[in-house]
């Protein structure tokens, strides 16, 4: 059930995002890239089983944020993607820092929320500095990576520009976080474990999001898709 739950989920979570970007252009991938951060971060605190892998949730929002990425780079260039990373990290600092706020208010007699909120948004330190150091390496280095593609491939081959960059990006992504906020925590066998299926499934979604970035750029980018 949760396999045919998570197709569903990205294929229509993807869908949105192409009609998104083809109506509002880079606004639309920048409203979706702030959207998907936070959204990822809430889902991350669910575990789940995938394809008989013990997972969290938050893979295809997070995928996401690397599709729009990638998105605004073949479209809008380089600096714009880099701005969106700076604005995700605003909005990601300013979400985080105010529920964390919130959860510190006394609840009034009849309230029921904060039994539920308090667990979710009181963060422990270190694994807010492991999402904080995971974000920024793992953005710009897709970032990096993209464009050094795009100008080694000579603009063309995008799905393997868009593929090897995410995919490695989040590697990085991976072995930052879950080294920051996981060593010492579980023995070296559990941890890489942790390592590989992570990375597996946000490998999957990569993988699986390639045709929509062609449905998004198509006739946006006309040498692109002529040089698939």
């Amino acid at each position: 059930m949760n396999e045919l739950l998570f197709f569903v989920f990205l294929i229509a979570y993807f869908t949105v995002g192409v009609i998104v970007c083809r109506l509002f252009r880079r606004e639309g991938a920048l409203v979706l890239f702030l959207v998907s951060i936070i959204v990822c971060n809430v889902e991350v605190m669910k575990q789940v089983t995938l394809f008989g892998l013990q997972a969290t949730l938050g893979n295809i929002p997070y995928g996401m944020t690397f599709w729009t990425t990638d998105f605004i780079s073949e479209t809008s260039g380089k600096r714009e993607s880099q701005r969106a990373v700076i604005y995700g990290f605003i909005a990601l600092v300013t979400f985080a820092v105010t529920m964390r706020y919130a959860v510190i208010y006394t609840p009034g007699p009849e309230d029921w929320a904060q039994p539920h909120l308090a667990p979710l948004f009181t963060f422990a330190p270190r694994i807010i500095t492991a999402s904080f150091i995971a974000y920024f390496v793992a953005q710009f280095h897709d970032i990096w990576l993209f464009h050094l593609l795009k100008d080694a491939f000579k603009g063309r081959h995008l799905w393997l520009r868009n593929n090897i960059a995410t995919i490695l990006s989040q590697l990085w992504d991976t072995l930052i976080f879950c080294t920051i906020a996981f060593w010492g925590v579980f023995t070296f066998p559990v941890l890489l474990q942790i390592y590989l299926t992570t990375w597996l499934i946000k490998a999957l979604v990569a993988i699986l999001d390639t045709p929509f970035i062609y449905l998004a750029t198509w006739k946006r980018c006309p040498r692109a898709m002529r040089n698939v």
